[in-house]
Order: structure tokens, then sequence, then C-alpha cells
């Protein structure tokens, strides 16, 4: 099965890829296991590390060669810079950004379990930073050749996707829990790529497959098994798995579905290789030795 939509070809938009969606300060605390309810334990490691959904996507993106935007909201405080910078360091472009006076960046706690690699979050934003969709930087938007969101500002991030749609521009997806507002927002994507407990949450069908179907007409089931990789950290994996979906469909037209989902895997497996929501993220130049050995496993 063919990636199922056009994407305007190389160059002839200001970027390859625009993300809508949060960006956030992760305190990463690493632990020898999961704290149990009124205990103590010495941490292991402690970092302070730039993160969010689209923020990260849109760095894996850089990361794999694109030209990437970011739009979202800042806080005026330290996060806030340490956010903003974090992203234009990496040739992420945020002029489609705002940054909001008096407002505090959005941070989260990361309690990270270091036997496993896996995570509990703990997160805090400042309703402030919630961007009014007539406010949306609409040309932005239209600057690229795909366009990605999640669900947390659920309003602003359909209408994105309406007018990205309306445009020609192809759009995907991080979708992690129903908020109202959702059905909108489903509406106008093209490719939606949910969190495992979301269909089931959304239609009231507990077999995947029908909770899938009531979502999609067109549903077609493929199962792309992961990577393995020795995981240190599992935060970030989905936001990096989205922007090498997104990369995959820009640089690798004419792949199919599955190959493109494989490769996705194979770029979040290796963030886990380190600390934070983007401490693995890999070149382009590493991505294939590990897609290569996809057909022994």
């Amino acid at each position: 099965m063919r990636i199922p939509f056009r994407i305007a070809p190389s160059g002839s938009k200001p970027f390859d890829v625009v993300g809508f969606g949060l960006n956030s300060i992760d305190l990463v605390a690493v632990v020898a296991e999961h704290p149990s309810g009124n205990s103590k334990q010495r941490l292991q490691r402690f970092a302070r590390l730039p993160g969010g959904q689209i923020a990260t996507a849109m760095v894996t993106c850089a990361r794999l060669g694109l030209r990437a935007s970011y739009i979202g909201s800042f806080g005026d405080d330290d996060f806030g810079q340490l956010s903003r910078t974090s992203l234009t360091i990496e040739g992420v472009d945020v002029s489609g950004s705002r940054t909001v006076t008096g407002a505090a960046n959005q941070f989260s706690i990361i309690v990270v379990d270091a036997r496993s690699g896996e995570r509990t979050v703990l997160w805090d934003r400042d309703p402030a930073l919630t961007m009014d969709p007539s406010s949306l930087p609409l040309d932005a938007v239209t600057a690229a050749r795909i366009v990605i969101v999640d669900c947390y500002e659920t309003a602003a991030a359909a209408q994105v996707a309406r007018v990205a749609r309306n445009a020609g521009i192809p759009t995907v997806s991080d979708i992690e829990r129903v908020r109202p507002g959702i059905a909108d927002l489903l509406q106008n994507l093209d490719a939606i790529i949910m969190a495992e407990e979301f269909p089931a949450a959304f239609t009231g069908h507990d077999e995947a497959g029908r909770a899938l179907q009531a979502i999609a007409r067109d549903f077609r089931a493929l199962r792309t098994p992961g990577f393995p990789v020795d995981c240190v950290d599992s935060t970030g994996a989905g936001d990096a798995f989205r922007g090498a979906f997104a990369a995959a469909c820009l640089q690798r037209p004419h792949d199919d579905v599955e190959t493109a989902l494989s490769y996705a895997n194979a770029v979040a497996a290796l963030n886990c290789r380190a600390l934070g929501a983007r401490g693995g993220l890999p070149r382009a130049e590493e991505v294939e030795p590990l897609m290569s050995t996809r057909f022994q496993m």
C-alpha cells in the first residue's frame, strides 16, 4: 500500500514540514526503580532538557535533513528562552511562534526507571500559552509541504489542519486522548497517529479492529515491529516516531506505508539510546543501518 497522499515537490515551499503544538522543558530524574508511596531514594542522575511533542518532532525532522518550522507559544521565563533556543540551534524556524509576556513556559518532571527506561511524566502548562484559533499565523501554516499537529489545543490544531488541507497540504496528527472538539480535528487529518488507548476511548469499541474501522472507513491492518535497542529513556519516542513518519513521506515518497512506518520505528528506537526527549535523535545516516536489519528480525 503506497503512501496515500500527494506531497508538493521538494523546493516548492519555504519549509518541508511545519508543526503546531507543544514545547516543554523536561526536568528528568533517573531512579534505580520506580518509587513506591511514602518512600525515599537518591537520584542516579538529573538533567534539565528540552522536550514537548511537536517541538521534538520538528527537531527530529531537522536532524533527518528537512527544513522544519515550529508554531507554538513560549513563556517569557528562563524555561521559555531555553526551549526556543533548543529549536533554533537545531535549525528549526520559530518565526511563526510567539512569546507570551508574564507566562511561564510549559515544563515536565519526568521520572525514569533505570531498569527499563520507562518513564512517568508530571507536567504543568500556563493557560496563558493557549493560542486562539483566530490568531494563528496562517501564512506560516501553508509554508510547508506537510503539516503535523498535536491534540492539546484541539480547536487551534483543527484550524491549522483545516487550513493546510484546504491548501492541498497533507496533515499528520499526534492524538493522545479524547478532548472536546477532537472529532473536528480528526476530520481534517490525512494520517492519524494515535495512542494505543485512544481508539477504544473515542469509539467505545474495545476490539481494536472495530474501533479503528469506526474512525477510518478505509482500514487496513499493518504491523511493523519495533527495533531492539538498549533503552536508556523512552521519553520522546512517540514524538520522534511522528516526525520520522513525516520525514519518510517527504524523503521516501515511493516507499510503501509499511516501510515508512518501519523507518519511523527505527528513528524512535534510536532516540531511546540517551536521556531526554531528544537525547538519542539520530542523523539520517544512522537510520539506514538499523533499517537494514528489519528483514532479519
